[in-house]
């Protein structure tokens, strides 16, 4: 096969660069109509990307102020967990101290059970 000529059958293609990237051809003459939609376009296009841009930045402005405070609320709640863990350790210990000494665990008395009086008998009418 000889260079330059098309494979049986094709066609030769030109390279055609990006729309934009060079002049139309002399046989599609363009108007100043056409142009001034070119422009309008490219404005309309260029004004709506800032504003999906400015959008998009407002939207991780506010993820990152929600983070932030999230943050602040998950470190305050740690430090409670911690002083109310603090908390139960000390009472547990002051309970079993008082246990070892209370006189109501230790009289007799007060292991055997008593009756108790039936709930719903003391709210009926006599």
């Amino acid at each position: 096969m000889s260079q330059g000529l098309p494979a049986a059958g094709g066609v030769l293609q030109k390279s055609v660069a990006g729309p934009g990237n060079q002049p139309p051809p002399p046989c599609f003459p363009q108007s100043p109509e056409d142009d001034d939609r070119k422009v309008r376009r490219r404005e309309k296009n260029r004004v709506a990307a800032q504003r999906s841009r400015k959008k998009q930045t407002q939207k991780a402005d506010k993820l990152h102020e929600e983070h932030e405070c999230l943050e602040q609320e998950n470190t305050m709640l740690r430090r409670e967990i911690g002083k109310l863990t603090e908390e139960i350790k000390h009472l547990s210990a002051v309970l079993k101290e008082h246990e070892k000494t209370c006189p109501l665990l230790l009289c007799p008395v007060n292991f055997v059970p008593l009756p108790r009086p039936d709930p719903v008998a003391g709210c009926l009418p006599r």
